[in-house]
């Protein structure tokens, strides 16, 4: 069926796009905003299918981190000592980005600092991460701009009141967001500098056409000269060649608690478990190591397996003995893959993407999204 757009819609909503993004996460309105920035004149359009953004930009954790001892060590095992240092400083630069572009008050960022925890039947492997903190923070030492990134911490242990944690490692430079402030953040930047955004149109088939790119979507078709395609875990949907593997991640809230002891954010087993403080709320998620293959999933949703976890977690770790009552879960969809680095490419003519984050949207999300917008910008 076509479209029924009278006139004034197609010329102020439909017509004539310079660009068009796809996906209104923190990667595509940050490249929306570079290329008004860079180029004013430019008409932006930002195509989202769903009621707000579908994948993890209003749904993750609000970690502002750069990654644990463990993930340092593991990101080690695959690639170059200079290609994880350039990776970490990659995400530090991506973190101070977010906070100038939008201001720390607008984003309710707290620099606590970030904990690492290991178990009691993990004394050794502990041992073994403590014993290569001075490497580890001698090579990051330049991409961070300090020699002092983590230490022991297990004197703070029994402060937060945790159970059967035996080690933890501190990071003073990791901090924390409100996630929906970030996100209503941008899109006020967004709306003020003249970006139109619809929600609830999903793209159906991008195909080359007269110069330009047509797009098919759920609300009738669209024209424009160059496309960015920033959907993240859900970039195979279109583009079935991008190496991107979806990994859904379960998350927990639980109801106010009173004197809650928590201070900052906390990782453990990898950092596939990570939970903080929010309002006196314990936010809890993680537990897609339990099974990846059904993590690896486009679809939102929970799992027993993953749900029994977090909830034996919280009530025997991180608050023992207190069967504190959940209030409501989610899940969010990341992007992964074997590179640690995000793709940020040219995908066919006039079609370029932004995707696979690996899980550290919050902290890369701001420089990817620019990184994307120059190269479209150098082929306008």
């Amino acid at each position: 069926m076509e479209a029924n757009f009278s006139y004034w819609e197609r010329s102020s909503f439909i017509d004539n796009a310079d660009v068009i993004i796809i996906g209104s996460g923190l990667v595509g309105l940050s490249a929306a905003l570079h290329l008004k920035q860079i180029e004013p004149a430019l008409k932006v359009l930002v195509l989202e299918r769903g009621f707000l953004p579908s994948g993890a930009s209003t749904k993750n954790a609000g970690f502002a981190c750069f990654g644990t001892v463990s993930e340092q060590l593991e990101a080690l095992e695959h690639s170059s000592e200079y290609e994880v240092a350039r990776l970490a400083n990659y995400k530090w630069r991506g973190l101070q980005r977010l906070r100038r572009n939008l201001g720390d008050s607008n984003i309710d960022y707290h620099q606590h600092g970030g904990y690492e925890l290991f178990m009691a039947d993990e004394a050794k492997l502990a041992e073994e991460h403590i014993a290569k903190i001075p490497c580890i923070n001698k090579l990051l030492q330049q991409a961070i701009g300090s020699d002092s990134i983590y230490s022991a911490a297990d004197h703070k242990i029994a402060d937060f009141g945790f159970d059967n944690v035996s080690r933890m490692i501190f990071n003073p430079f990791e901090g924390q967001i409100d996630t929906g402030k970030m996100m209503r953040a941008i899109l006020n930047k967004v709306c003020d500098a003249g970006i139109l955004v619809l929600n609830s149109c999903e793209v159906t088939n991008i195909e080359q056409l007269n110069n330009g790119v047509h797009l098919k979507t759920s609300q009738g078709n669209f024209k424009t000269a160059k496309l960015i395609l920033a959907t993240n875990a859900f970039a195979n949907q279109l583009f079935p060649d991008l190496k991107v593997i979806p990994g859904r991640g379960q998350v927990l809230i639980t109801k106010p608690i009173t004197d809650l002891k928590l201070k900052g954010t906390y990782h453990f087993n990898k950092g596939y478990y990570y939970f903080r403080n929010i309002n006196n709320r314990v936010l809890f998620g993680g537990g897609r190591n339990l099974d990846f293959e059904a993590e690896a999933t486009w679809d939102f949703g929970h799992t027993e397996k993953v749900k029994q976890q977090l909830t034996a977690y919280l009530n025997e770790v991180i608050l023992p003995g207190q069967n504190v009552e959940i209030d409501y879960w989610w899940s969010g969809i990341m992007g992964f893959g074997e590179d640690i680095s995000p793709i940020v490419k040219l995908v066919e003519p006039n079609v370029f993407c932004a995707v696979r984050c690996n899980g550290m949207g919050v902290a890369m999300g701001s420089l990817v999204g620019e990184e994307v917008a120059g190269l479209a910008l150098q082929s306008l």
